[in-house]
């Protein structure tokens, strides 16, 4: 194992039962997650990109456990040393998630509108035994000031402020007890262009500041290629590339990764697009495929796709890994 890696991910899975009739009978499994590999290290940027019911918000919740793993590995750099979150006890799991934060795609929800933000910012440093009383007053502040909010904050509720405002007291909630990793589930989706870019050189800000790791969630790739060291795409799944942010806009090799890119909205708005439409329907997570999932949809697909899933690999030796037959050439 990579001894910069904070996370590393290994064959994940999380299945969730289809059921059917008056007793409940299992008929079937939806593969959100489906035997995934990739690795998280100090420090770094991740974006997790696809489309909508990708697989995406499984991964960050079954990280947390927030859903039990269906099966994988998921090892976790705990004081020194590799825990997998997956099979550890309640006691060890209390302490990785004082080490993995989360912040949440729709800010108003994620905050309880009957909790000041003193409250609201302070709690996780109050379950966790961390302070209390005047310190935990002086905490909390010195955290809404760290997100460009203010001290006269702290005995407002939720409904006083903007959305911005309110995804950056999700921010300050989120890095109360010093965490090592956050995970940002779409946490600029909700909120309206001017203000995204606000909060994206925020959490930037706060990765070198804290000397953070991130997993960022997005369906936006022009999000994502402002904000991400490395990018991970997903469809229906599985994992179909992995790159650098500058490899996978300049060397793209999956044609789905391609197909994504052509939707990012130029500059100019009279330049021309070459759009790509991709033919039939997202490949349907409940059944079984033989093959490579995408193939359906895919002008460069032979035979040989769809009868076994290819696997992922470098395509240069390096960081640069696709999961294609027939990898798009520069």
């Amino acid at each position: 194992m990579n001894k910069e890696s904070l996370l590393k991910i290994e064959n994940l899975k999380k299945y969730f039962s289809i059921t059917e009739g008056f007793f409940q009978n299992v008929v079937g499994y939806i593969k959100a997650v489906d035997g995934i590999n990739f690795d998280i290290q100090e420090s770094e940027i991740v974006g997790l990109v696809g489309e909508s019911g990708c697989g995406k918000t499984t991964v960050g919740r079954t990280i947390l456990r927030g859903y039990e793993p269906t099966d994988g590995a998921m090892y976790f750099k705990l004081n020194d040393e590799f825990v997998d979150i997956a099979r550890v006890d309640n006691e060890t799991l209390k302490q990785v998630r004082k080490e993995i934060q989360m912040i949440f795609q729709d800010p108003q929800s994620s905050l309880n509108p009957r909790m000041p933000i003193k409250s609201i910012v302070g709690e996780p440093l109050i379950c966790n035994n961390i302070c209390k009383g005047k310190e935990l007053e002086e905490r909390v502040a010195n955290l809404l000031e760290r997100v460009g909010l203010k001290k006269q904050h702290l005995k407002r509720y939720p409904h006083a402020f903007s959305g911005g405002q309110r995804q950056r007291i999700g921010v300050a909630r989120a890095l109360a007890i010093n965490p090592k990793l956050i995970i940002a589930d779409e946490p600029v989706s909700a909120l309206d262009v001017s203000i995204q870019a606000q909060v994206l050189n925020l959490l930037k800000r706060l990765k070198n500041e804290f000397n953070l790791a991130f997993l960022f969630i997005s369906h936006d790739l022009s999000v994502i290629k402002h904000i991400s060291d490395r990018v991970v795409v997903m469809y229906v799944g599985d994992i179909v590339e992995i790159a650098t942010n500058k490899d996978l806009f300049e060397k793209t090799r999956h044609p789905y990764t391609k197909a994504l890119l052509s939707a990012i909205p130029k500059k100019d708005p009279g330049s021309k697009r070459d759009r790509i439409i991709l033919p039939g329907e997202v490949a349907d997570p409940s059944k079984e495929y033989e093959g490579c999932k995408f193939a359906e949809r895919c002008e460069y697909a032979q035979n040989k796709c769809k009868e076994e899933p290819p696997e992922l690999k470098s395509t240069d030796g390096e960081g640069h890994y696709v999961a294609c037959y027939f990898p798009l050439q520069e």
